[in-house]
């Protein structure tokens, strides 16, 4: 998967799917791909060794894209339509988990699906294309909470200015396609230099998140993946920016016990038994090679950990370094 909308259309290419597999090396026993987009993970674990594999999607056409090659594993591929947030209900005793974050190139380069702003298109950006759409929310959100759906989850830091100006184009005529909403905020940032993003990148980004409830999707399938796994389980993660790369090291960091003290003077935290043990130590990017023949890649942050034998427990979104805006669409 990706979320880099200026590369244009190709192939499909998963991204850090070799320092993966050699991060999770021997693969084996039964696994879930919970976002199974093109396949690309999920082949990849089939090949490596892995019994089974449980794929998950929330967009049907993930599924009716795949339906040319998944008959060739039998029973050792499972299609499970449904979210992430939800995998425990779907499998337990797992030995692994996958989660690669973000929009797959085919939501990309599909028009109608409404998340690219390179291409003129409803204005859509729902991965499971039902519930409200971005064109709802851009035509909803007050001008307040629209800025902070923009600073928050795009990490806009024009973000103010660029929902002054959604209200006021909405005030003459509804915002229903991509192109025009791009052109608006186009219109309220500089001129991109040479290799630098879009203007509209960031903006794209905090409404899809906004759509799709990606955060909330995020933070409770980590707890999620902490249930569903067996002792000595691995849970892998690629993520593709900064946001959401936070949200995992900080779990991970929790899970690991990893966290410390905010100063030497606060009193010392009760010891409680790890849920995970850190198997990579630092995010893994893409090498050379990866750069050279998938420049998506570029932004993709890969942390693994293993299971432990310690009962799952709750943490907080905060705890998480999770993004959230005060209640309300109004």
């Amino acid at each position: 998967m990706t979320t880099d909308q200026n590369t244009g259309s190709g192939p499909h290419i998963p991204v850090l799917l070799r320092p993966l597999l050699a991060a999770v090396a021997p693969v084996s026993g039964r696994w879930l791909d919970g976002t199974f987009g093109a396949g690309g993970y999920t082949k990849g674990l089939l090949e490596a060794g892995a019994d089974q594999v449980i794929g998950v999607d929330r967009d049907p056409l993930a599924f009716d894209m795949a339906a040319d090659w998944v008959g060739d594993y039998g029973d050792r591929l499972v299609l499970q339509h449904g979210v992430f947030s939800k995998m425990d209900e779907y499998a337990s005793d797992l030995d692994g988990v996958v989660l690669d974050l973000g929009v797959s190139s085919m939501q990309l380069d599909l028009a109608e699906r409404g998340f690219s702003f390179m291409r003129d298109g409803p204005l859509d950006m729902r991965m499971s294309q039902d519930g409200p759409s971005a064109a709802d929310l851009v035509a909803e959100l007050s001008e307040e909470r629209l800025a902070g759906v923009l600073f928050h989850y795009g990490e806009e830091r024009a973000s103010r200015r660029i929902a002054k100006a959604i209200v006021r184009a909405r005030e003459e005529e509804p915002i229903t396609t991509t192109l025009r909403l791009a052109g608006i905020i186009e219109k309220c940032l500089p001129r991109p230099k040479p290799n630098q993003s879009h203007p509209a990148t960031r903006s794209f980004q905090g409404l899809r998140i906004a759509v799709n409830a990606e955060y909330e999707e995020l933070f409770n399938g980590l707890l999620a993946a902490e249930r569903a796994l067996k002792p000595g389980g691995l849970l892998a993660v690629v993520t593709f920016h900064s946001v959401e790369d936070r949200m995992v090291k900080r779990f991970f960091q929790h899970r690991a016990g990893k966290t410390g003290r905010a100063n030497r003077y606060a009193p010392e935290q009760i010891e409680v038994p790890s849920q995970f043990e850190l198997v990579t130590r630092k995010a893994v990017g893409p090498d050379d090679d990866e750069l050279a023949e998938n420049p998506r890649s570029r932004s993709a942050r890969l942390r693994v950990g293993r299971r432990t034998e310690a009962p799952a427990t709750p943490i907080s979104p905060k705890e998480m370094a999770m993004p959230q805006l005060k209640e309300g669409r109004k």
